[in-house]
C-alpha cells in the first residue's frame, strides 16, 4: 500500500506543509542560535562593566566596612563575596573567546595593571560537559545553601549553572568573587516566539487549505463532466470559470463535446436514411420475387433479403444504442427482469432469476431493457435457457447472465463484442443473429459508465455475461 497521495489536492497541501515546516524550523534554529550569540555577549558585556564599577566602588571603602557593602551589593544574578585569597580553579586557555572578553572589558575599565582571573564552567563552553567546580571554603554554608536555593539547586554544591565566575584583586590585596548565572526568564524556551511561529504556520495552512481547493474544484468538475460525458453525450456543458487555464480547458471540453455530439448524430440520420431508402428496394425485390417460378431460387432471394433487412435494422439499432438519447430516471429493475422473464416464458423458455436489486436503478429505461434482452436472448439462442442473477451492493449493480452452452474459446471472448462479428461464418439468422446484439448491449453498458464482458462458467459449461453498472 502506498502512502503517496493521489489527488492534485493532497500534494499541494503536502508540499506547502513541508515547505512552511522546514522555512519554520530554518528560522527557528537562526533565531535561537543568534539569540544564544547575543544573550551570551550581551550579559557578558554589561555584567563585565558591572562588576568593573563594583571593583571601583569597594576600592574606595576601607576594608572594615567592604563586608557591609557586599551584603548590599550581593543581588541576584550576580553574587559577590569577598576573600583573602583567590580561590584556584582549572586553567583555561585565554583564546576562549567569553574569557578574552572579560579580561579586556575588566582592564578597560581597571587598567591593565588589575589582576583578575576569569573563569567559565567548562559545559558553557566546548569541552567536557562533566566538569564541575567547587565553591571557596571560606563561604559559609548558610550563604551557599542560600545560592542554591536562589539559582534552583537542592545541594551545598554550586552546579556549573553560573555562566561566569570572576575574581579580581582589590586595593590593599582583598579578592572580590562574582559569580554570575543566567536569568531563568533568559534562559527558558522562548515560548512567545515559538507560539507566534504556531499561529503563523497555522494560517498559513489554513489559507493553503481553502487557495489549493479554490483552484483545485474546477478541475474535479472538469474530470466528473468527462465521466459523465461517456454516459450521457447530450449532458449540459461545462460551465467556463475559474483561472485562465481552466477556463481554457473547459472551453476546450465544451468544444469537443458539441463535436463529438453532431458527429454522432450525423452518422446516425445517414444510416437512419440508408436504412429507409434500402426498405424501398427490397420492398420491390420481394414483389417480383413472386414472379419467379423456380420455388429453390425463390426461397434463397427470400433468405438473402430477409438477411439484407435485418442488417439494416440491426445497423440502425446499433447507432440508436450509442446515441442513448433517453433521459436518466429511476428504474425499477426487478420489474424490468420480471417482464423479460414473463416474456420468454410466453415464448416456451426458462428463465430464472437469483436475487433482487436493493434499490431503483438511475437509467435510461429503453436501452437497458435492450440491452438485457439481448443478453437473454443470446443465452436462450446459445443454451436452450438463461439464469440472471443479481448482486447489489452500495456501489455497484452487477447481473450476471448465464446459460448451459458449450461457451466459447478463451480468444473468442472479446473478439464477438465487435460489430457484425460471428463465431459461425454463414449470415443465418437463425443459427447466430446479425453479429451485432452483443455490441449494442456493451455500447449501452459503457454509455451508463459501467461494463459488459464473457466469462466461461467453471469446467468451460455455459457462458456467463456479466453486466457491471456504478450506483
Amino acid at each position: 500500500m502506498s502512502w503517496r497521495p493521489d489527488s492534485l489536492w493532497s500534494r499541494l497541501i503536502l508540499l506547502f506543509l513541508g515547505v512552511l515546516l522546514l522555512a519554520q524550523l530554518l528560522s527557528a534554529a537562526l533565531h535561537f542560535r543568534d539569540r544564544g550569540e547575543v544573550l551570551k555577549y550581551a550579559t557578558g558585556y554589561d555584567s563585565a562593566l558591572r562588576i568593573a564599577g563594583l571593583v571601583q566602588v569597594l576600592d574606595l571603602l576601607p576594608e572594615e566596612q567592604r563586608q557591609d557593602a557586599v551584603k548590599a551589593l550581593d543581588v541576584p544574578p550576580l553574587r559577590v563575596r569577598l576573600q583573602e585569597e583567590a580561590t584556584q580553579y582549572p586553567k583555561q586557555s585565554r583564546e576562549l573567546a567569553r574569557t578574552e572578553m572579560f579580561h579586556q572589558l575588566l582592564h578597560l575599565r581597571l587598567g591593565s595593571e588589575r589582576t583578575a582571573q576569569v573563569y567559565i564552567p567548562r559545559s558553557l563552553t566546548r569541552g567536557d560537559a562533566e566538569e564541575s567546580w567547587e565553591p571557596p571554603i571560606d563561604m559559609t554554608q548558610p550563604m551557599w545553601q542560600m545560592m542554591g536555593r536562589h539559582m534552583g539547586m537542592q545541594g551545598p554544591m554550586l552546579s556549573s549553572d553560573f555562566s561566569f565566575i570572576v575574581q579580581v584583586q582589590l586595593k590593599g590585596g582583598q579578592w572580590a568573587s562574582f559569580a554570575y548565572r543566567l536569568p531563568e526568564e533568559l534562559a527558558a524556551w522562548p515560548w512567545d516566539l515559538l507560539a507566534g511561529l504556531l499561529i503563523l504556520l497555522s494560517a498559513v495552512l489554513l489559507v493553503s487549505f481553502f487557495a489549493v481547493r479554490w483552484l483545485t474544484h474546477p478541475l474535479s468538475e472538469l474530470a466528473s463532466a468527462a465521466d459523465e460525458l461517456g454516459k450521457d453525450i447530450q449532458r449540459p456543458a461545462l460551465e467556463e470559470r475559474g483561472p485562465t487555464e481552466v477556463r481554457r480547458a473547459a472551453r476546450a471540453f465544451n468544444t469537443m463535446q458539441r463535436r463529438l455530439s453532431r458527429f454522432v448524430e450525423e452518422r446516425t440520420r445517414i444510416l437512419a436514411a440508408v436504412s429507409h431508402d434500402l426498405k424501398t428496394p427490397i420492398t420491390r425485390l420481394r414483389l417480383r420475387l413472386e414472379h419467379v417460378g423456380d420455388d429453390g431460387l425463390r426461397t434463397k432471394m427470400e433468405r438473402d433479403l430477409v438477411d439484407m433487412q435485418n442488417l439494416v435494422q440491426g445497423s440502425l439499432d446499433f447507432m440508436r444504442g450509442m446515441a442513448l438519447q433517453e433521459k436518466t430516471q429511476p428504474l425499477d429493475l426487478n420489474a424490468l427482469l420480471e417482464s423479460l422473464r414473463d416474456d420468454a416464458e410466453d415464448m416456451g423458455h426458462s428463465v430464472t432469476i437469483i436475487g433482487e436489486a436493493r434499490a431503483p436503478y438511475p437509467g435510461k429505461p429503453l436501452a437497458l431493457k435492450r440491452c438485457l434482452s439481448n443478453l437473454v436472448e443470446n443465452a436462450i439462442r446459445y443454451g436452450q435457457q438463461a439464469s440472471i442473477k443479481i448482486q447489489d451492493s452500495a456501489s455497484e449493480l452487477c447481473l450476471v447472465v448465464g446459460d448451459s452452452g458449450p461457451g466459447l474459446p478463451e480468444e473468442a471472448l472479446s473478439q464477438v463484442f465487435e460489430p457484425f462479428y460471428r463465431l459461425e461464418p454463414s449470415r443465418n439468422p437463425g443459427t447466430g443473429g446479425t453479429g451485432l446484439g452483443l455490441s449494442i448491449a456493451r455500447n449501452i453498458a459503457r454509455g451508463h459508465g459501467g461494463e459488459l464482458m464473457l466469462q466461461n462458467g467453471p469446467d468451460g459449461e455455459g457462458l456467463r455475461a456479466v453486466l457491471t453498472l456504478p450506483r
